[in-house]
């Protein structure tokens, strides 16, 4: 179903929806490998692609293209590519835009796996990267050589809360003739829009917000213009690593509520950030809706909203972060994030362990560093739960 002059959260519920022949009202699993053809014929003209017809779940599936044209209406863009994960995502379109002597500028403060598959893996194929705080857009310029054919950035970062500016970022890609690739992860497209303010391509690990709550593992890549599209589906379809039917069923139940899970995190983050600032123990915050945010009038005009992650330290450093993630017990100590309940966790040794000591602190990934993502619980309780928490470390 076509929604493009809809709302956004008719969008959300019915973008992407088709009928089937028995009136389903959701769109159903259709778990199953391969498809059956009418005749030679058709087979024939499915694989030359006269017929859109289906053929292999790799390659495409109704259940998976329901999810992937959702998402594509929500981003504003041309069309969807759903893979098995976040990172599948990342790899795809590395694999798709970059090749042997190609180089690709990306923020430093990224999920730490999706900095590792440059350094380790990519590297082993000439492919070079050049890691640079994208907040301060002198040092893309800077950055940008001969043969830079990408520039990714994550905004907010993952895990310092640093934002950039995506309409200077495509500017200068547009410039300097390289694809703009955001990641959207902590925003997802209810908060912000990359490829209205320039980009090229859009992804997202769908593990987090847009499924909303902790029980899938996904990825989705939206692109601005059809050529693009067919490029990485391209590479997509022949890597493998196409997303799941059942998968796709479970996100296009988590995503129908994004924009009712988003607003109540929100208006709890905005509380428990000022909780935090306010705290005699506490360090130093980072959350886009505090005034104290250096990016907060960017944050303000880029985005829809301030979201409900956060980062802060102590003022007791690692050890006394250790014992606040040992001392909660609403907030659950585990990686990922945006899902209905409130996670903390510690990038230095978690997940950012993988990348170098002296490469974290470069990003400002201090050993001090604690991310917090909020949930929607009663926002009563995870103030008194961090106040406990803060309370034991310090035997007051």
């Amino acid at each position: 179903m076509k929604t493009n002059d809809k709302g956004f959260n008719t969008k959300l519920i019915h973008a992407g929806a088709f009928d089937d022949e028995f009136g389903s009202a959701t769109v159903p699993i259709y778990q199953t490998s391969t498809f059956r053809f009418k005749s030679a014929q058709h087979g024939a003209d499915c694989f030359s692609g006269k017929s859109d017809g289906y053929i292999y779940t790799r390659i495409a599936n109704p259940t998976i293209r329901a999810f992937e044209q959702n998402i594509a209406e929500l981003e504003n863009g041309y069309d969807g590519i759903a893979t098995s994960s976040g990172m599948a995502a990342i790899t795809t379109v590395h694999m798709a835009l970059l090749g042997a002597g190609s180089h690709i500028i990306s923020s430093d403060a990224i999920y730490g796996p999706a900095r590792g598959v440059l350094e380790q893996d990519f590297s082993r194929f000439n492919v070079e990267a050049t890691f640079v705080n994208t907040s301060k857009i002198e040092n893309i310029i800077q950055a940008i050589k001969p043969n830079t054919k990408v520039l990714y950035i994550e905004t907010p970062a993952n895990p310092t809360m640093e934002i950039t500016d995506i309409a200077a970022c495509s500017k200068i890609a547009k410039e300097h003739n390289l694809i703009l690739v955001v990641d959207n992860t902590f925003c997802s497209p209810y908060l912000q829009k990359p490829l209205d303010l320039g980009a090229d391509v859009v992804l997202h690990s769908i593990t987090k917000f847009i499924n909303g709550h902790a029980d899938i593992v996904g990825g989705v890549i939206v692109t601005k213009e059809v050529e693009l599209y067919k490029k990485i589906r391209h590479s997509m379809v022949y890597m493998g690593c196409n997303m799941d039917p059942t998968q796709a069923f479970m996100v296009l139940r988590g995503v129908k509520t994004l924009a009712l899970r988003i607003e109540r995190a929100q208006e709890n983050a905005i509380k428990v950030a000022e909780f935090l600032e306010s705290h005699p123990e506490v360090e130093w915050i980072k959350y886009p809706g505090l005034k104290s945010h250096p990016q907060y009038e960017l944050a303000k005009k880029q985005m829809n909203g301030f979201g409900s992650m956060m980062s802060f330290g102590l003022k007791g450093g690692y050890e006394a972060g250790k014992k606040l993630m040992d001392h909660v017990h609403l907030a659950l100590l585990a990686v990922s994030l945006g899902g209905v309940e409130t996670l903390i966790q510690h990038p230095a040794s978690m997940t950012h362990a993988a990348v170098s000591k002296e490469h974290k602190l470069a990003a400002g990934i201090t050993d001090d560093l604690i991310r917090f993502s909020v949930g929607i619980e009663d926002v009563e309780d995870i103030i008194e739960d961090l106040n406990n928490g803060l309370l034991s470390i310090y035997n007051k």
